[in-house]
């Protein structure tokens, strides 16, 4: 009989040890988001379409472990995302693009110019999305809403009445 409650009393330890392992392990383990901080292009930018330089991409990147890669993501915003309206001598703008060079690192500012908008490209309202992963595959997204236009942006320091 003692027997029997020596073997329930071991069986008992192993398994609460073994919980509070686990229970370990699951603190231990990266469950935090990375941080976006997105400086440029800024809600409501004007870019304009056929520009040799590029769109001004300025952001923040950082992680409490680790970063591990960003994604760039641009897509039209015709009309509310059921994307229906057809356009004949253009076409709407898409971009797509992924980056590992943060790789390995906790914080990184990222500055380029690698995004063009070819001339033929639909002018009109975008969506211009920026996702970020760590190297425990936690994702964090900032959006913006831009407007690809023909002419230069404008200054958006000014009441609209």
């Amino acid at each position: 009989m003692k027997t029997k409650y020596y073997l329930l009393a071991v069986c008992s330890l192993v398994l609460f040890s073994l919980a509070l392992s686990s229970c370990d392990k699951e603190k231990d383990s990266d469950t935090t988001k990375p941080i976006i901080n997105l400086i440029e292009p800024e809600e409501g930018a004007m870019l304009k379409i056929g520009s040799e330089t590029g769109v001004h991409l300025e952001m923040d990147l950082s992680d409490d472990v680790m970063l591990a890669s960003y994604k760039i993501e641009i897509h039209n915003n015709f009309d509310g995302h059921t994307h229906s309206r057809t356009v004949e001598a253009t076409k709407p703008f898409a971009f797509n693009k992924s980056w590992n060079d943060v790789a390995g690192l906790k914080n990184k500012r990222v500055h380029h110019h690698e995004i063009l908008i070819p001339a033929d490209a639909t002018p009109g309202k975008y969506h211009l999305m920026v996702y970020c992963t760590d190297a425990a595959g936690n994702e964090s997204s900032v959006a913006r809403n831009i407007v690809l236009s023909l002419t230069e942006g404008e200054d958006h320091d000014h009441d609209h009445e």
